[in-house]
């Protein structure tokens, strides 16, 4: 009878701590690294790269940002949203798809360079991953002369867009399609469902400057307002907002960047 009685203790104690357990990891999260300024939004890439025996392909987000819209790469050139999913291969990019619609010699350098006999590969300034490999571009160099932020790389590219210091090129020959220019629709308000979090007030106008409306809608978001519901936790998760926000844009932890409505 004891014996029995002791392992019905035993049970519930156990239950309850599973319980327990359950209940934490379901309310807490763990606190990730947070990448340096010139590593934030840097993607790595490696469809085949090792299996070839080659490093994977380290993508710096910044160098293109500088210069080039996300509509373009990811609506006109079609790169998906999410790293790897595009399954790029050596041969897309040497007949000039994907990277190899840049990365031709013209526009930017191409993966090997020269006439033959003097044939210059240039393979490693994108296969770097565990290689020391001295880049081209400076990301602290250029970084100085841009304007800050708190938060991801410290640089506002919004503000050094409107201020002239980089002019993004939204359209490539033979691959962008002419078509008129949409209206953009008015700011929109959403209201926060925590009691005294500020609303977001969200600029069609800010977004469509990089993103154009095709690559929100609507494969993140649906077209009709309101027709989906998402919470903090789902961004966080990488979903809907957290497609951009905490991989190449601001991340979430700059939380004043969008909750700006006062609250009276």
């Amino acid at each position: 009878m004891r014996s029995r009685y002791m392992m019905t203790i035993l049970a519930a104690l156990l239950a309850g701590g599973m319980a327990w357990s359950l209940a934490w990891s379901q309310t807490t999260g763990v606190r990730k690294r947070r990448p340096k300024p010139n590593e934030y939004g840097t993607e790595i890439i490696d469809n085949a790269s090792v299996a070839n025996g080659m490093a994977p392909v380290a993508f710096p987000h910044w160098v293109h940002r500088a210069r080039y819209t996300c509509r373009l790469c990811h609506v006109d050139i079609g790169f998906a949203m999410t790293a790897g999913e595009t399954g790029i291969t050596e041969e897309d990019n040497r007949h000039g798809m994907y990277c190899g619609t840049c990365h031709n010699g013209k526009i930017a350098f191409r993966w090997e360079e020269g006439s033959k006999g003097a044939v210059k590969k240039s393979c490693q300034r994108c296969h770097s991953v565990g290689l020391h490999v001295k880049m081209q571009n400076d990301f602290y160099a250029f970084r100085a002369k841009m304007p800050r932020q708190r938060f991801g790389n410290g640089i506002d590219w919004l503000k050094a867009e409107e201020e002239g210091l980089i002019k993004l090129t939204d359209t490539l020959p033979g691959v962008s399609f002419q078509r008129p220019k949409l209206q953009s629709p008015s700011d929109e308000e959403l209201v926060a469902r925590e009691i005294n979090m500020p609303k977001i007030i969200f600029s069609h106008k800010k977004h469509a400057v990089e993103a154009g409306c095709e690559l929100c809608h609507p494969q993140i978001f649906p077209i009709k307002k309101g027709a989906v519901s998402y919470s903090m936790q789902d961004i966080f998760d990488g979903k809907y907002c957290g497609a951009c926000h905490g991989k190449v844009s601001f991340p979430n932890a700059d939380c004043q960047r969008c909750h700006t409505e006062p609250v009276f």
